[in-house]
């Protein structure tokens, strides 16, 4: 089997493939996409993630400076290769219930409304195409992740991501259901019966995800679907607490509940769940810390339980502000700050913190000025290009390295900067990030990831009071290679690993 050239595209090397396709949205593609790419990966093949299209607010900076879907990333990362803006050519980042900046090969190309995005689909999907094709001369294995449902019947004439990918790539396709949800045996089903007989046989089997309990009651079940589908069920993996790997989207924090926190507890620290929230994942360090509790929160709540509020990055940065005063967590915030309270605000939420938001140009809507909370003395002018940079920076002598992403700049008008830059995207520099005041309680920086590094994460916990938590676990990229380890032996130990590697004649 071969990714097949499309028209005016040429394939100059045969590469196999395996599309892991769902029954719905957050059924497990991208943990299974991790966990294929790190098994074939231990077993010595060449092997690459590759998602066509990707919605999502999460996302990264290659080492070129160029923004890709974080899930690709982790991808890659457990593949144990650099990651590529080919590996997700159009990435979807949503500014409104009906609209999208659309990045394309890693730049912001425009703000597009639904209808418009896909008016462009024919000429999208050729760009795919072309980075499929492109990988296919560097690896031996692509293994394609799908988007949401691959039975939307509505939106199959105009499919990018799912079928269409793989009949171009001529790829065999893993379905993946998630019991978990309830009606794991209709998800399969109903899915199939969406398919026309083409994308039926181009469906090698699937697999049964999140299944809690003693797993072998589920046997008869296993052999129900093969019968009834006459597809192989690769297996059943179990539900898991033991392994972390990044969520793809932020559909993992939707609806936080209030928390209960009471004097004595372990010490917490809030993370305001705004409408439009971006790199969640930057605070997966500290929710890994032993002795700190991380949470998410939505509903106006007090804030005096929690040793620290951090307001996130965000894909529309007036909008959420908007949210803030309309929800009366503006007040909230700015009450918490003058009781003594610690507050850091990231890339979005650093913009937000300072005296006014100005749009000129319309980038995230109506042009015009939103006031901030004025927690911190700067201004933010949003404007293009887009900034996407690999950024290395210190504090205290404490040396990092992070990502930025966001459009336009603050200027700081007071207070001390939060960091000094070292290098962006391996130019060297001699600037300033973030600003911070009230003897380092209240603070901001563009900076995402900055958590990755024990150091820093160490200096931010003591300037918010707690001194005591232990930071030596690993973290970053150290932390993460673990956990693909870890993932890769509880997929082995569960899924004919085997049967998915003669699908593409791979010998392991």
């Amino acid at each position: 089997m071969a990714c097949r050239p499309g028209s005016g595209l040429k394939n100059r090397r045969k590469t196999e493939c395996i599309a892991v396709f769902g029954t719905g949205s957050d059924v497990g593609k991208s943990i299974v996409t991790t966990a294929l790419c790190r098994f074939f990966a231990d077993k010595g093949i060449r092997v690459a993630p590759f998602k066509a299209q990707n919605m999502s607010n999460n996302s990264g900076i290659t080492a070129e400076g160029l923004e890709m879907g974080r899930a690709q990333i982790v991808q890659a990362e457990a593949a144990k290769i650099p990651p590529h803006v080919d590996m997700n050519p159009i990435l979807l980042k949503p500014t409104s219930e009906t609209g999208a900046q659309v990045v394309l090969f890693g730049k912001a190309i425009q703000n597009s409304t639904a209808s418009e995005y896909h008016s462009r689909k024919k000429h999208l999907f050729h760009k795919a195409c072309s980075a499929l094709d492109r990988l296919s001369e560097s690896y031996e294995l692509i293994i394609m992740e799908g988007a949401g449902s691959c039975a939307e019947v509505n939106l199959m004439p105009h499919d990018i991501v799912n079928f269409r990918m793989a009949e171009y790539a001529n790829a065999r396709v893993i379905l993946v259901a998630d019991i978990h949800k309830g009606g794991v045996f209709a998800q399969i089903i109903g899915t199939l019966a969406c398919l026309d007989q083409n994308q039926k046989d181009r469906i090698a089997g699937c697999i049964v995800n999140r299944f809690r309990g003693d797993i072998s009651l589920f046997e008869d079940g296993v052999r129900w679907i093969e019968q009834k589908t006459k597809k192989k069920v690769f297996g059943v993996l179990p539900w898991y607490n033991h392994i972390k790997i990044e969520a793809e989207d932020s559909v993992v924090i939707e609806s936080p509940k209030k928390v209960p926190l009471k004097k004595g507890d372990v010490p917490a620290i809030a993370v305001i769940r705004i409408p439009h929230i971006s790199n969640f994942t930057d605070f997966d360090p500290i929710s890994s810390l032993n002795g700190l509790d991380l949470y998410f929160i939505e509903r106006l709540q007090p804030l005096s339980p929690f040793s620290a509020v951090i307001i996130p990055g965000s894909k529309n940065t007036r909008y959420d502000l908007n949210w803030l005063k309309s929800t009366r967590w503006s007040e909230k915030l700015v009450a918490y700050a003058d009781q003594g309270g610690c507050i850091l605000g990231i890339c979005g939420g650093y913009q937000m913190m300072g005296t006014c938001v100005h749009d000129p140009n319309g980038l995230e809507g109506n042009p015009g000025t939103t006031e901030g909370l004025s927690l911190l003395p700067v201004e933010t002018f949003l404007k293009a290009p887009k900034t996407t940079t690999l950024t290395q920076f210190v504090r205290q002598n404490i040396h990092g390295t992070g990502y930025e992403i966001h459009m336009g700049e603050t200027v700081r008008e007071n207070g001390e900067p939060m960091f000094s830059v070292l290098t962006r995207n391996s130019i060297a520099c001699n600037d300033e990030d973030g600003c911070q005041v009230a003897g380092q309680r209240i603070m901001g920086t563009y900076i995402h990831g900055l958590f990755d590094t024990p150091g820093i994460t160490k200096l931010w916990l003591d300037s918010i009071g707690l001194k005591n938590i232990d930071v030596s676990k690993i973290h970053g990229h150290a932390a993460r290679d673990k956990e693909y380890d870890l993932l890769a032996s509880h997929f082995e130990k569960h899924i004919d690993t085997n049967g998915i590697a003669k699908i593409v004649n791979i010998k392991i």
